[in-house]
């Protein structure tokens, strides 16, 4: 799994959603959510503002390991 990937799955199960859901909300496919969550896909730019948005969280916490490994103290 990518490091956006685990960041992605992360802060979605943190609030609650389920890949089909935040999928509607950002207006994507949940195969989408699905393939960037296994690291199989990295999205753009934009589609990562797009879910930093649905998610409320800054873009950099999604793609930042090192931020995201000192807010949430994962080695």
């Amino acid at each position: 799994m990518s490091h956006f990937g685990e960041h992605l799955k992360h802060y979605r199960e943190l609030k609650n959603m389920s890949q089909e859901e935040l999928a509607f909300k950002a207006r994507l496919g949940r195969q989408t959510i699905e393939k960037y969550e296994s690291g199989v896909k990295v999205p753009d730019t934009q589609t990562i503002l797009k879910l930093s948005t649905v998610l409320d969280v800054p873009a950099s916490e999604l793609v930042d390991k090192e931020h995201f490994q000192k807010k949430n103290k994962i080695n």
